[in-house]
């Protein structure tokens, strides 16, 4: 890949985080909705939701795939904006298909033979699953456009400020959903709710696919694919590593294994409620569609302040250890809150709780991103990258599986004991497990050394190259 611009400006980082504030509006518009309209209106079990929107993660290594694709396979001429294109224009086709496939999975179960109701989940499934491979199709060579695009000098701040618009992504989306669907408070009739979805997911994914193809038009010029490989051997990049390297890396150091099983833990306890948390709203403190769809800007808004607060303040003068372990701590704490004030079915208390679990989830979001970078070779940045990527992917897959599978637990062992009748139980079930999910990550951060993870890996990876080279 050429060098890249001795400068890379704000206006630039902006425009490149607009990508990535559009993909997370999409993300929040298109789970949180499905999340709420399939368990609350539709009657889906919880579990099958959970499951159907796993598949979106359980693609996740095609992450690497895509890469290796962006790199070796230009198209007219760019490594990256064609694929970012061609991701962005799938994905936002398949979240508006998913609407009346959705209400059609939802018509079988009242109504179809067990072979055609198979046969819609297994639909689902596969939607959901290409809309996850679309996602990684345009955001892995996204993140490589912002690499090649910046100087390591930059990137830190580069990276700070994409996140943010993520989290900002994440509040309009929320808001967005929240405003346009007031007019469906009360509404319970399929007919009614599905066309009215329909427009709806059509003019985000519209606005968003616009958005992003004026945000990264003109970021990448057309190069030669032979003359980006010669620089790129020539600087020695870790693309030129082979997969039997990468996997001789992975495994030289059990630190490796621990900072992955941290990263799964502290993403499972993030999300864990993330399938059943609208639906919470819902049945436990009686919110309408919109109010509830206002619970993911409240969460986002807070996030933005602890990404904000933590990356100002706390990590500069904690270090980055003790924000991860205060960041853990405070999740575990504010999960807890979430837990007991379904008691009091306030919605004014949740709302509170959900703005303190989003900063403490920016706070233990910040450190956990500065110790990604921290536990990252230069020389094999990429292939330590995708592994924590795919950490994060697996946790948030197993996410949506244990929590919509939790919920049903929940729900089956309240009719067991006469407390059929009373929704919050069930929910009570999720959080408590994930605050112990949350409580197990900071166990497992204790077992964290960045001294001995750079001694183990550096030594590794000198060998595995003089291996190679014989």
């Amino acid at each position: 890949m050429p060098a890249p611009p001795a400068r890379f400006g704000l206006a630039a980082t902006l425009r490149l985080g607009l990508f990535q504030g559009c993909l997370g509006c999409l993300a929040v518009v298109f789970a949180g909705l499905m999340n709420r309209v399939m368990i609350s209106e539709l009657g889906f079990p919880a579990l099958l939701v959970g499951s159907a929107l796993a598949f979106e993660q359980f693609v996740a290594p095609a992450r690497v795939l895509f890469g290796q694709l962006s790199d070796a396979r230009p198209i007219g001429g760019r490594h990256r904006l064609p694929y970012i294109w061609l991701g962005s224009l799938l994905f936002s086709g398949l979240a508006v298909l998913s609407v009346p496939l959705i209400f059609h999975v939802g018509r079988l179960l009242d109504s179809a033979s067990p072979w055609q109701l198979a046969g819609g989940v297994a639909g689902l499934c596969g939607l959901f699953a290409l809309y996850g491979l679309a996602v990684s199709m345009a955001s892995t060579p996204y993140l490589a456009l912002v690499i090649d695009r910046t100087c390591e000098e930059e990137r830190s701040r580069a990276v700070g400020i994409i996140w943010c618009l993520l989290t900002v992504g994440i509040v309009v989306g929320a808001i967005a959903t929240a405003i346009a669907l007031r007019g469906l408070d009360g509404v319970t009739d399929p007919g009614l709710l599905e066309p009215a979805l329909l427009r709806f997911m059509g003019r985000v994914a519209l606005t968003v696919l616009v958005i992003t193809l004026v945000a990264t038009a003109g970021m990448e010029a057309p190069r030669s694919g032979r003359s980006g490989q010669r620089l790129q051997r020539a600087e020695g990049r870790d693309d030129a590593i082979t997969l039997r390297q990468a996997w001789a890396l992975m495994t030289s150091s059990r630190q490796v294994l621990v900072f992955f099983v941290f990263l799964v833990l502290f993403t499972l306890g993030l999300f864990l409620q993330d399938p059943v948390l609208e639906s919470y709203g819902a049945e436990v403190f009686a919110m309408p569609i919109a109010a509830t769809a206002s619970l993911n800007a409240l969460w986002g808004s807070g996030t933005l302040a602890g990404l904000l607060f933590a990356g100002l303040w706390v990590v500069p003068r904690l270090g980055k250890l003790a924000t991860a372990r205060l960041g853990c701590q405070l999740i575990a704490g504010t999960l807890m809150a979430l837990l007991l004030c379904g008691f009091t079915a306030q919605v004014t208390l949740l709302k509170l709780v959900m703005v303190l679990f989003g900063v403490a989830a920016g706070i233990g979001t910040n450190s956990a991103l500065v110790l990604m970078l921290d536990l990252t070779l230069p020389e094999a940045a990429g292939t330590f990258v995708g592994v924590w990527g795919l950490a994060q992917a697996l946790s948030r897959a197993l996410g949506k599986v244990f929590g919509g599978g939790l919920l049903d637990l929940g729900r089956w062992l309240s009719a067991r004991v006469g407390l059929a009748d009373q929704p919050f139980p069930a929910f009570a079930l999720v959080l408590a497990v994930e605050v112990v999910v949350a409580l197990a990550a900071l166990v497992a951060l204790g077992r964290v050394n960045l001294r001995q993870f750079r001694e183990d890996t550096g030594r590794s990876l000198t060998k595995v190259l003089a291996l190679e080279l014989g």
